[in-house]
């Protein structure tokens, strides 16, 4: 009798706790940054957020590599941009992030349209010049077996905030984002030279687990001089670093009797950031640099780093962007729609 009181005890415990396992697998933000193993479509996955692709603005995008134009809905436009601009393996709420910058940015770009040259009739190309934007048949073949996947976990971000933009007194704002800071990002004026209130220097401790956090290059002096167009001193120096901005980078150099802005340096020689350090070594010349890209604006490794300390997305997006609100995109939808016409 004892022996079946126990048996029954343990099958009794087993049936509580199993579901309470799959339950806590399923839920958990680590593994359920939408590993989820369910079959549901993105039409499925759009009803369930009340997404009706049909209603929305459509955005013309230039695929430079087959030279045409391709036209899809604003939502979807967002998913093919964070699919390509952020790890899909980042926190939800740091792709939640992402997908608010992307949708800004489309958004004051159909507003205000970019004034460089376009081919006739689009609105974006599907590069770094605007924002990298992949189509579900490219992410199929970028992704291979993982593509349901990670493009769940993008969906999901992606519709979470359908609708929802960045603005600053009540216009979208230029929503820079970059891979990796230095430990802090820029103000605007340090690197684009225009000063926006809502660009400032904030500090961003998460990039150091970044693999691109720090890096090294060598180059020889030939190449080094003829990039930047200067003669490097006689007495074996490379040159001096004049100052540096609040965010740590280099704001002005002076090799011989050239000044260059840190800018102008990283751009000219290729570099992964404007905070770099450099020695010469006999005729060849090493630059160590920190972070990766311009640092203006929200760092994404620093937003998947404060996500995984329990930030939310509103959380990581008043940290880097100052004075902004999340706000309806329905204010500037008829306007949108008839400069998209």
């Amino acid at each position: 009798m004892k022996r079946l009181l126990v048996v029954a005890t343990i099958l009794c415990t087993v049936v509580l706790i199993i579901p309470a396992v799959i339950i806590v697998f399923l839920s958990d933000p680590a593994e359920s940054t939408t590993t989820v193993t369910r079959t549901i479509t993105l039409e499925e996955l759009e009803s369930e957020f009340d997404y009706n692709p049909e209603a929305d603005v459509a955005v013309t995008v230039f695929r430079t590599e087959s030279e045409q134009l391709e036209e899809t809905p604003l939502e979807r436009y967002v998913m093919g941009v964070v699919a390509s601009e952020m790890h899909a393996s980042f926190e939800m709420e740091a792709l939640k992030a992402q997908a608010l910058t992307a949708r800004t940015y489309m958004v004051k770009n159909i507003l205000q349209p970019r004034t460089e040259q376009l081919p006739e009739g689009a609105m974006v190309t599907d590069t770094v010049t605007h924002q990298v934007y992949k189509n579900e048949e490219e992410l199929k073949e970028l992704w291979g077996s993982d593509y349901d996947m990670n493009m769940a976990r993008i969906q999901e971000a992606v519709l979470a905030t359908q609708g929802q933009v960045l603005t600053f007194e009540g216009e979208p704002i230029d929503a820079l984002f970059f891979s990796t800071s230095n430990g802090y990002t820029e103000n605007s004026e340090d690197y684009w030279g225009d000063e926006i209130p809502y660009l400032r220097s904030v500090e961003s401790p998460w990039d150091q687990v970044s693999p691109r956090f720090s890096s090294e290059i060598t180059m020889s002096v030939a190449d080094f001089q003829e990039k930047l167009k200067v003669n490097l001193p006689e007495d074996g120096s490379v040159g001096t670093i004049l100052e540096r901005t609040q965010g740590g980078r280099v704001a002005k150099v002076r090799i011989n009797d050239e000044e260059l802005s840190g800018r102008e340096v990283r751009d000219r020689l290729g570099l992964d950031s404007s905070d770099f350090q450099w020695q010469r070594q006999g005729d060849q010349i090493a630059i160590q640099t920190r972070g990766w890209g311009h640092g203006v604006g929200m760092s994404q490794f620093g937003a998947d780093g404060m996500a995984k300390e329990g930030s939310n997305y509103a959380d990581i997006i008043n940290h880097y962007y100052n004075g902004v609100e999340i706000q309806s995109v329905e204010p500037f939808v008829s306007e949108m729609l008839a400069k998209a016409e």
